[in-house]
């Protein structure tokens, strides 16, 4: 019996190490779980082509849209677990999706962890002829006009979505929330004045904050962002338990082999020291992670840290009857 099993291992090991010698032999898909020119379709678009170079393949970028990216990362987790499927991960559509749907068509750790790319702060923004000039008095303003204030943001398991729910929930607020398909609908209606205020990434904000077309009132971060310098921070304006800082991470089928899951990460690790790649992350407001952080296992670590805080700031896990 011992003999068999080894037999198995060493069969399995043989078969694994096979699949990473001969990947890719064909073009790579990066699923974006949000609409084209949102967030997680900017970030897949940056690292596409340097991880092409690297690995021989074209890689593509595929947006599948809706339900608050989990259509697009359910696909993902019930792809071939080959590395021909990828997805860009993040807080809404991973890390909390257990907390936000009754019935989540995945769980936050279906994944295999491929690496963690980049961080970045949520920006609170409102109308530009919102009444409050400064964060105090956009909370204040909120807390007064609960009833008829209201929020946008990009569908449920959104950044914008969950950056909004931490904030509703140190302040004891309920506003009316309209949701949208994707983060640019989202911004174009707060631009033309159609809704009150928006938790958003800075990369979202920035160009229509120094346009005027909307109020920037606070970063989450620890420190200001070199994008919008005249904004403080949360913990500035008096309201330091609201931090929180925005992650974007490569994740592939649970089951890849670890062969492919290493070729995969060295190739992603490639992109991100690529001068133009960090150059691009950093007109958008991105900070690249260190190379210490980007290994598989440093960000299947993380995710479970993540997973474990959204734990605490969503509530207990709902029921888990995966569809």
């Amino acid at each position: 019996m011992r003999l068999i099993r080894l037999a198995l291992l060493l069969l399995t090991a043989g078969i694994q190490s096979a699949a990473g010698q001969e990947y890719p032999n064909r073009f790579i898909t990066i699923v974006a779980p949000f609409a084209a020119g949102g967030p997680s379709d900017t970030v897949a678009r940056i690292i596409a082509a340097p991880m092409s170079k690297v690995l021989g393949q074209q890689v593509v970028v595929e947006n599948v849209t809706g339900a608050g990216g989990t259509l697009g990362s359910a696909r993902v987790a019930k792809a071939p677990p080959d590395g021909y499927t990828l997805v860009i991960s993040g807080s809404g559509t991973h890390a909390a999706v257990e907390q936000l749907y009754a019935a989540p068509p995945y769980r936050a750790l279906d994944f295999e962890s491929v690496g963690l790319i980049n961080t970045t702060p949520v920006v609170v923004v409102g109308r530009r002829d919102l009444p409050p000039s400064t964060f105090a008095e956009l909370l204040a303003y909120l807390r007064a006009n609960e009833k008829t204030v209201t929020e946008a943001d990009a569908g449920v398991g959104s950044v914008s979505h969950l950056a909004c729910s931490v904030l509703h929930s140190l302040l004891g607020i309920s506003p009316t929330v309209v949701s949208y398909r994707g983060t640019p609908q989202a911004t174009q209606d707060i631009v033309a004045g159609h809704v009150d205020f928006l938790c958003n990434q800075i990369v979202n904000i920035v160009e229509h904050a120094k346009a005027g077309s909307l109020k920037a009132y606070a970063v989450t971060g620890e420190k200001r962002s070199p994008m919008l310098p005249e904004v403080p921070t949360t913990t500035e304006a008096g309201f330091s338990d609201f931090k929180l800082t925005v992650w974007y991470g490569l994740s592939a089928p649970k089951g890849t082999p670890a062969p492919i899951v290493m070729k995969l990460n060295a190739a992603l690790s490639a992109a991100l020291d690529d001068p133009l790649v960090g150059q691009r992350f950093a007109e958008l407001g991105y900070d690249i992670v260190a190379a210490e952080r980007r290994s598989p296992a440093a960000f299947e670590h993380f995710m479970r840290e993540e997973v474990e805080l959204w734990k605490r700031v969503l509530g207990a896990p709902k029921p888990a009857n995966l569809r």
